[in-house]
């Protein structure tokens, strides 16, 4: 499915989020307080757009995964385009079984991509093996306005308007209408919150943005 919408992918974005998913990004890395010395690991990668703004926001080194292969090769056009093939590799793997070293990284990030993951529980360990002590985790995913009468429009917007626009634009029927679906059954924020303590992490946070349309989940490997 991914790779099927890949071409369209950024576009959309973009517009169904009105260009404010930039400054989710933007918000995400500057939670990991980089000092220019770190590498990062992007977990579910899909096109780069995290990694290519974590470069640009300080981190010496980025790593990218993802599973989807149209998407990486987007990805890799718009890192060649950068200049930042040196200091951006992007690598086909699983998010369930990373393909990093123990302790190897100093940062985490995933954007609106653990949704999609199989088991969440399974990619937040493996987050964790990977990072160094002291590591930061920075998380994007979906959520629900809590503001009643906002909640009631963004879950028709999301369920009724989204898919369409998203059918448009793309082609492909089941793509979108996947969308409102999979953030229907993630788990909520404070459900969320216990996956990543079991899994080791400290320091949890959840912060919504943009009134909850978007929660910023952040976390350290103690």
């Amino acid at each position: 499915m991914f790779d099927a919408i890949a071409p369209r992918y950024d576009l959309l974005n973009h517009v169904l989020s009105a260009g404010i998913d930039k400054r989710w990004r933007a918000r995400a890395i500057r939670s990991l307080r980089l000092t220019g010395r770190e590498t990062l690991l992007d977990v579910c990668t899909g096109t780069a757009d995290v990694a290519l703004q974590a470069r640009a926001d300080g981190a010496a080194r980025v790593v990218g995964v993802d599973f989807a292969g149209m998407m990486l090769s987007r990805g890799h056009r718009k890192v060649d385009a950068a200049g930042e093939a040196g200091r951006i590799a992007l690598i086909r793997g699983d998010a369930m079984r990373l393909p990093a070293r123990d302790a190897s990284v100093d940062a985490v990030t995933v954007a609106f991509g653990i949704r999609n993951v199989q088991r969440p529980e399974a990619a937040c360990a493996e987050m964790a093996r990977a990072l160094r002590s002291g590591g930061r985790l920075a998380i994007l995913e979906f959520g629900v306005p809590r503001i009643p009468g906002l909640s009631a429009f963004y879950l028709w917007y999301f369920s009724h308007v989204l898919p369409r626009i998203g059918r448009a634009v793309s082609g492909h029927n089941a793509a979108y209408s996947y969308l409102p679906a999979s953030v229907g059954t993630f788990p909520p924020p404070g459900e969320f919150m216990g996956i990543l303590r079991t899994a080791g992490f400290v320091d949890v946070r959840a912060d919504p943005l943009t009134f909850g349309i978007v929660y910023l989940y952040t976390a350290r490997k103690p």
